[in-house]
Parts: C-alpha cells; structure tokens; sequence
C-alpha cells in the first residue's frame, strides 16, 4: 500500500512497538521484542499472501500491539489465568489499534476489517483471519519455538507443538514441514505427529 494513511498507520504501530522494554537479538543487533515479532509476521504474512488486503497488512503490524503492558503474571497461574489473559490482550491490540487506525484517517470497514482479524474472528470462513493465524503459528515455530524449548520439558514441547499444528491449514503444515528446526524440536514435532 502507498497510501499516506497506510504509512501513517503503520508507522505509528511500529512506533508503539518500539517502547517495549524487552529486547531480542537478531543477526547481532538488539530490537525492541514486539517490534521485531510484528516486522516477523508481516513477512510471513506477505509470503503466504502476497497479494493481502490492506486490512491483514494492518492487523500484521498490530496484531500484538503493546503486548508487555497487560504481563501474563497479572493473571492467574493455570489455564484459567492463561484464558483471561489472552482475552484481555486480545480486546486491548483490537481497541489500541482501532484508535491508530482512526487517528490515520481510515474509515470504519477498515477498522472492523483488522479488528476481527486482530480477535481472530470467524477463522474458518474469513481468509484474512485464516491467514494471519497461520503467519503467527509459523512466525512463531521459526522465530520464538527454540527459546521457549530452553524453558520447558520435552512433554509439554510435545503439547504446545501439536496444538500449534492443529491451528493450521493444510498449507501452513506443509510450510512448516520445511521449517529448519533444531534435532531436539524436530525429533519433537515427530512425536506430536504422532501421538
């Protein structure tokens, strides 16, 4: 998109991304961590869909807007806690989204548009929202999968590994199929394939 408004809003989402206080390297160089994770989804966006609409290219860049504001620790430990959590952040990307997007001139559809993509509504029947979830499941097997291995046994690897294949389509598992993976998660995804 070339628009002025595309870019206003795009810049504003990677402005608000860049405050998050928790960094990642990549390629030698320090960024802040929610910035990176969205510049990593609007690739794997743009690969799976080069000719997305200009609402999942928005919802790309703020799917997890502000993320570190609302810490999981603010919450229960437990399913329970998670669920709360991941639905109170869901609501919070939606709502600071859509007060970017308004600030950068666009019109209602628009904004209902990433909205729903950023809720992950009617997943089934939404081709937007059906890609954006596969972008996050893949984003995360190749970028975040190998540090979150470092903190967790191989069974609940196995756990989180099968419940990311489930989220996919077809497609996506043929894409992650190909993913470079260390021995550890590859040995890993076999079981979860398996099981």
């Amino acid at each position: 998109m070339s628009s002025a408004r595309f870019a206003a809003a795009i810049a504003a989402f990677d402005r608000k991304n860049s405050e998050d206080p928790n960094r990642e390297v990549d390629g030698g160089v320090e960024y802040p961590r929610e910035w990176l994770d969205a510049q990593r989804l609007s690739v794997w966006v743009e690969r799976l869909e080069p000719n997305a609409s200009e609402a999942l290219q928005l919802a790309a860049r703020c799917q997890h807007l502000q993320r570190w504001r609302i810490p999981r620790s603010a919450f229960p430990e437990g399913r329970v806690g998670y669920l709360q959590w991941r639905t109170q952040l869901g609501r919070f990307h939606a709502d600071e989204a859509e007060k970017v997007l308004h600030e950068s001139g666009y019109a209602e559809d628009v904004i209902g548009a990433v909205r729903r993509i950023n809720l992950k509504q009617n997943l089934h029947s939404n081709h937007d929202t059906r890609i954006m979830e596969d972008a996050l499941c893949l984003s995360f097997m190749e970028h975040e999968l190998e540090r979150f291995a470092t903190q967790h046994s191989d069974e609940k690897l196995v756990n989180i590994l099968k419940k990311t294949w489930s989220k996919m389509s077809e497609r996506a598992r043929v894409v992650a199929a190909g993913l470079s993976l260390s021995a550890r998660l590859q040995t890993l995804l076999e079981r979860a394939l398996t099981a």
